[in-house]
């Protein structure tokens, strides 16, 4: 019936975006495709029923327009920085991006593929033009039988909907328990993913807490037992022989405060359900680290789009010098999630990104900043500031880092770093910034900074990318070797690594080095190798890494530093069991002798005797024992020698489901203000 054939563009937009961000793996979200088609397409046929004369043709032409705009700022997003963004990210941070990297967003609209897609996603106006050209634009169906046909569609596609998911238990978990935008979406297609995000928006996800046995009693193999690494591991780096990190002491403490979650608990709603999750962790414990890095200087760096891959002794030998001469890290993953301002919010709040883009401001805004760095330190009095070298306005940061604890505030372009950064370029440089801002901190008896740094942005190629074209000559021992993508982000980094080098050349001359710790961690992997890439289709990603990246594991693989002169004076100090991002808040808490509560923080000190874990919100986990990867709902085993101990799987499987529980439910929440109180006030 002509009138219905809107339901079919409908489903065609849904189609061209499936096939484009997950290739063939997009068939088993078909029939729910066709259902959300049907359930958001008829309402506007029953409007245009109701239209007579030349205004409906106008509406029909504005409403396949509107239809189809947000399959196309989704897979525009989707092209700069792999990941779905859902809405929580794209008000609050894809938009800064948007507006941000104009050129970079221009540049992939009018790409081959992106005027490919503009042109797909025009079909079905272009047929609506010639429609009314030839004269054969006819809506005279019978308004009766519209009608009937439509009041019974909507409720027996809905119906359809439900009794699909529940006989399906995988789609049941997605829609429960494991709700993620970015899975639901696969599974079920763009509209019904992001009419999931809306629920989720308004009225939460997920179930209750599980009950498991703690983490620690899952222990399984002891701080620095080397555990080889199938997804890809970057042990190479070390120099030598891996040295076990020294065992707790005896003489333990828990790292707990004295916090009344009983009378919290009682409070009710969201607050009660916390306060008796976190009262049942197991605290982890203080040992023969505890308090290493007591009254050093701290450096924390968010390097962008940093790997384990951009570190090589001849091309950056100062981060080969940090990353092998530090504490060093093996296999450690950097979850990517709502970009840049995702990476960031992890590991400066050691918590995952639950609302996207908003993570940061519901932190802020809701009183939450006690456990971050910048307040502990700022607390025992050093002189802090936070920098970064471009826009300060840029994803908020201008609200929100100046709360932080940084005690001098945050400098960006144009409220101070210009005066010592080229912002006429692109990306800027890391090493102008180090140069300008040394001087500010280092004459400081203690000092407390952090960076996110912007040379390592995309796009990589010799002429567009103004740290590539600054560097190329220096990488041409990689000529022949590498794609140009490749070669010029492996050259944008050398920028990093040589402002890094001008860093610590002056902590030593000034006598500091071994009085300070410089710590770096990635924000995301460098999505931006691949434009117009799914994930298990990223050559040029899997050309940097040197093995093909199938999967969220693989993908997100990285290098964290944790770095101080003293260090260089010590055997090497190896943890190569699974760390994430989110474990270096706790670790560093440690390390500088920092009173905390770990039973408020999702992460590990990864010195403790706590269950080595790495975990995503795609509800992908890594342990000593193996890895679980979600979309398939399959452990694999670390060597065919691994013994599992009964009901295992299922029971981090729960832990990790409960700690993605905590961060959704505590970012919608002052629950940390409530229990350690607001350093803001």
């Amino acid at each position: 019936m002509r009138r219905f054939e809107f339901i079919f563009y409908v489903f065609f937009y849904e189609v061209v975006f499936g096939f484009s961000v997950y290739g063939f793996g997009y068939f088993s979200a078909m029939p729910f495709t066709l259902l959300w088609s049907i359930i958001l397409g008829a309402p506007a046929v029953v409007l245009m029923m109701n239209l007579k004369g030349k205004l409906l043709p106008i509406v029909d032409g504005l409403l396949r327009c509107l239809y189809a705009i947000p399959f196309l700022v989704e897979y525009f997003i989707y092209m700069q920085f792999k990941e779905l963004y859902d809405l929580n990210t794209i008000m609050n941070g894809a938009g800064g991006a948007l507006t941000g990297f104009t050129t970079t967003i221009l540049g992939l609209i009018f790409s081959p593929l992106g005027l490919f897609h503009l042109f797909l996603y025009s079909i079905p106006l272009s047929i609506l033009i010639m429609d009314l050209k030839r004269k054969t634009y006819d809506y005279t169906q019978p308004e009766k039988q519209v009608k009937t046909a439509t009041a019974v569609l909507i409720p027996v596609c809905l119906v359809f909907n439900i009794i699909i998911i529940a006989c399906i238990p995988s789609a049941r978990t997605i829609v429960g328990a494991e709700y993620n935008y970015p899975k639901a979406v696969q599974a079920f297609g763009y509209m019904e993913g992001t009419a999931l995000d809306i629920k989720s928006l308004l009225f939460g996800s997920g179930g209750d807490f599980q009950n498991v046995k703690n983490p620690v009693n899952l222990q399984t193999s002891k701080p620095g037992e080397s555990v080889p690494d199938e997804s890809g591991p970057d042990a190479s780096l070390a120099p030598g022989e891996s040295v076990p990190v020294p065992t707790p002491t005896p003489a333990r403490e828990p790292q707990v405060m004295d916090i009344n979650f009983t009378a919290l608990s009682q409070k009710g709603g969201k607050i009660g359900t916390l306060a008796t999750y976190c009262a049942n962790v197991e605290p982890t414990y203080t040992n023969a680290m505890t308090g290493k890095f007591k009254g050093k200087n701290l450096i924390m760096i968010t390097a962008e789009a940093f790997t384990a891959e951009a570190i090589d002794p001849e091309l950056t030998p100062t981060l080969y010098r940090l990353a092998t001469k530090g504490i060093q890290f093996t296999d450690s993953y950097v979850p990517a999630t709502a970009g840049t301002t995702g990476g960031e919010f992890s590991h400066i709040f050691g918590l995952l990104p639950t609302t996207g883009g908003k993570s940061v401001t519901n932190m802020i805004d809701n009183g939450c900043t006690y456990f971050t760095m910048g307040q502990r330190l700022n607390a025992e009095g050093y002189y802090g500031q936070a920098f970064h070298n471009n826009d300060y306005k840029y994803y908020s940061r201008n609200k929100t880092h100046n709360k932080l604890g940084y005690s001098q505030g945050f400098m960006g372009i144009y409220n101070g770093m210009e005066k010592w950064v080229n912002y006429h370029q692109w990306p800027e440089s890391d090493y102008d910034m180090f140069v300008g801002t040394c001087p500010l901190y280092l004459t400081q008896e203690h000092f407390n900074i952090y960076y996110m740094s912007v040379s390592g942005h995309s796009g990589y190629t010799r002429a567009g990318n103004a740290m590539s074209k600054k560097h190329w000559d220096e990488t041409a021992s990689l000529d022949g070797k590498y794609s140009e993508p490749v070669r010029a982000y492996k050259a944008c980094n050398m920028d990093l690594d040589q402002g890094l080098k001008y860093l610590v050349d002056r902590l030593e001359e000034c006598g500091k080095a071994d009085d300070t710790v410089i710590c770096i961690v990635a924000d995301h992997f460098p999505y931006g190798l691949d434009p117009d890439a799914s994930l298990g289709n990223m050559p040029k990603l899997s050309e940097l890494y040197g093995y093909e990246v199938k999967n969220y594991v693989q993908r997100d693989h990285n290098r964290i530093i944790i770095w101080s002169g003293c260090l260089e004076k010590e055997d090497p100090i190896v943890v190569d069991t699974p760390t994430s991002s989110i474990d270096i808040l706790p670790t560093l808490m440690n390390l500088f002798g920092i009173k905390y509560d770990s039973r408020l923080l999702p992460g590990r000190d990864v010195f403790s005797d706590s269950m080595p874990l790495a975990f995503n919100l795609n509800y992908d986990w890594k342990t000593d024992l193996g890895t679980y990867y979600s979309s398939k709902g399959e452990f694999v085993p670390k060597d065919a020698n691994t013994q599992i101990p009964e009901g295992y799987v299922q029971q981090v499987k729960a832990i990790v489901s409960n700690k993605i529980k905590y961060c959704k439910n505590m970012l919608g929440t002052d629950f940390i203000k409530q229990c350690v109180g607001d350093p803001n006030k």
